[in-house]
């Protein structure tokens, strides 16, 4: 940590991740280590391609300040990432109850005899952090080929074929057919219980019934059993 005579600031050296179009911003923080309210400003070489947020601020004693600083996006990347870009961090002793409001540029202009503590820092270009690429032996989700290209896998769908309307009224039909065979066999059975009932009360009862009759009968339930065997 760097330490001026009134403020200690953390990175000793600004880095940015550097990429194109891109924002890129950097954290910066300020300690106060001393008895007193320290008030401080942000100037640098480059202002269009910085922004510092706060730039201005008061900083109470023994305690820290958080500033964000932000690279513009940038359409160009520097030859080898050299960057000669620098901060100027300007501090003073503020008065008991100053404001950051009251912060004027006088407070810092040596030339008006205040004491302001002065602290350089550099900017720095780095390459932005690669993400790990690894697959594990026997993985089925994905394999390197020998150029280093990932291969990449996709889920097999199923597709569900719809059946066709032709297909779709003949099975409708088979399964009308089915249900009206099966009452008919069950009403043809009901009708032959009926029939069994029918002829032992004519045996107990009806010595006197005319022969006819039960011939009628009979002849009935053979035409309908010949009917329910054709359906």
């Amino acid at each position: 940590m760097n330490s001026g005579e009134y403020l200690s600031i953390q990175p000793q050296e600004l880095q940015f991740p550097f990429e194109l179009n891109k924002q890129i911003p950097c954290t910066m923080q300020l300690t106060n280590h001393t008895d007193c309210n320290v008030a401080f400003k942000v100037k640098t070489t480059n202002p269009k391609k910085y922004s510092v947020r706060p730039n201005t601020g008061i900083v109470l004693p023994h305690s820290n300040h958080d500033l964000l600083v932000t690279m513009q996006a940038q359409k160009e990347a520097p030859a080898d990432l050299q960057c000669k870009d620098k901060f100027l961090l300007q501090s003073v002793i503020a008065s008991p109850g100053l404001t950051v409001k009251d912060i004027t540029s006088d407070m810092f202009n040596k030339e008006s005899g205040n004491y302001v503590d002065e602290w350089k820092l550099k900017v720095s270009y780095i390459a932005p952090p690669q993400p790990p690429m690894t697959v594990q032996e026997g993985s089925d989700e994905g394999s390197v080929s020998d150029n280093g290209n990932m291969d990449t896998f996709s889920p097999a769908t199923r597709t569900h074929v719809e059946p066709e309307d032709d297909s779709l009224q003949v099975d409708a039909t088979i399964s009308r057919l089915m249900e009206e065979k099966n009452s008919a066999i069950q009403q043809n059975n009901k009708l032959h219980q009926e029939m069994e009932l029918l002829r032992r009360e004519i045996s107990k009862k009806c010595a006197g019934i005319p022969f006819m009759y039960v011939i009628v009968v009979g002849i009935i339930g053979i035409i309908l059993g010949y009917l329910v065997k054709k359906i």
